[in-house]
């Protein structure tokens, strides 16, 4: 027992000692979040971006055509920069390769931006969809987005036949 607590003793002084460790957090999420997303946008075969599990569903290139377009508004935010141009002009009727390429720019844009992203912001006003709210919200956006974007892709994939990335084993 004493063991234990003089190890999370020690655990939450090196946290402490962490000067930003909300951003510090999400820059850490950001590598397997994109490795996972952008191998998902692979997997599907070209000429399955157009399914939809059912009629009311966004299609599959929809999908990552709004994934594009999250990345950069989000990561935008967080990091308070602009995003490059054109790079969000994407749509679904896209081939594969213009939607994948889209997809790995925006996540080198969220790295980008991420990079300068510290906590001392987290508190500043920025515009959410119309309205003004705390920065930190894009980071919980972005966060939340990952993880509904990657299950939205493996059901995808799954509904195809295909295993989703988190699914294989190791190569």
């Amino acid at each position: 027992m004493k063991r234990v607590l003089i190890l999370c003793l020690l655990s939450a002084a090196a946290f402490a000692q962490e000067k930003n460790p909300v951003s510090s957090v999400l820059r850490e999420i950001l590598p397997r979040q994109q490795k996972n997303l952008i191998a998902a946008a692979e997997a599907m075969p070209a000429d399955k971006y157009a399914f939809k599990p059912t009629p009311a569903q966004m299609s599959f290139g929809h999908l990552v055509a709004h994934m594009v377009r999250s990345n950069l508004e989000l990561c935008a935010k967080a990091g308070d920069m602009t995003p490059p141009p054109k790079v969000g002009d994407v749509d679904e009727a896209q081939s594969k390769d213009r939607l994948v390429s889209a997809l790995k720019t925006s996540f080198d844009f969220c790295n980008a931006a991420l990079a300068k992203a510290d906590d001392s912001h987290l508190g500043d006003s920025i515009d959410l969809f119309g309205h003004p709210g705390p920065r930190a919200f894009a980071y919980f956006a972005l966060t939340n987005d990952w993880a509904d974007h990657y299950s939205a892709a493996a059901m995808y994939l799954r509904l195809n036949g295909i295993l989703p990335p988190t699914a294989q084993g190791k190569k």
